[in-house]
């Protein structure tokens, strides 16, 4: 078990490994800051979709030990949001606010974007085993589910950045809904429970 989750750890981390070898090796383009952006953001959108992921592997594939890696999963998510986030306001804006909170209100794609990232941190702070005790299993799950608008907010956010060529974005859009659709009914199902 150990050896598993060491082992997903490392492949989670290899990413930034591949970021960190192309810079010592000045290999992030001629704008290096645009390239780590969408690095960063591509990871995020890949993990956000893993995370999604999980449930149905798990019960399509009868492989129950998947759960165990899902909130590792999430938070490297949040990990690679958090840097893309970074990247944002500090080599991008270096820490002004004020054009930050102008780029926010004015610009779809950085409101989108925003509020993704937003809301991803509640979902990371309450990942641990007690704070699942302290909110309750059905409070804990239902604030869990702004992964899913999250998801969707990522998906905006990408589909509004890009000009041109909207082939990942869509491939991304599709992944998100599929997912999102294969939860659906037992949505349904839990909304009808509690009326």
């Amino acid at each position: 078990m150990r050896a598993r989750k060491a082992a997903l750890f490392l492949l989670c981390l290899a990413p930034l490994g591949w970021l960190a070898w192309r810079a010592w090796r000045q290999e992030l383009t001629a704008n290096p800051i645009e390239y780590i952006t969408h690095f960063t953001g591509d990871w995020t959108q890949r993990f956000v979709i893993a995370t999604l992921a999980v449930t149905p592997l798990r019960k399509r594939l009868g492989l129950a030990g998947l759960i165990r890696y899902r909130r590792t999963i999430g938070l490297f998510a949040f990990f690679y949001g958090s840097l893309h986030f970074l990247t944002y306001i500090w080599l991008d804006n270096f820490f002004d606010i004020h054009e930050i909170v102008k780029d926010v209100a004015k610009r779809p794609f950085i409101t989108a974007g925003f509020t993704a990232f937003v809301l991803m941190v509640p979902l990371a702070v309450t990942s641990t085993a007690g704070w699942i005790r302290r909110l309750g299993g059905r409070r804990w799950e239902r604030l869990h589910r702004l992964i899913y608008v999250t998801a969707i907010a990522a998906v905006a956010h990408y589909y509004w950045l890009v000009k041109s060529d909207i082939r990942l974005p869509v491939f991304y859009g599709t992944l998100v809904a599929l997912l999102l659709a294969y939860r659906l009914p037992r949505l349904i199902q839990t909304q009808k429970v509690l009326k």
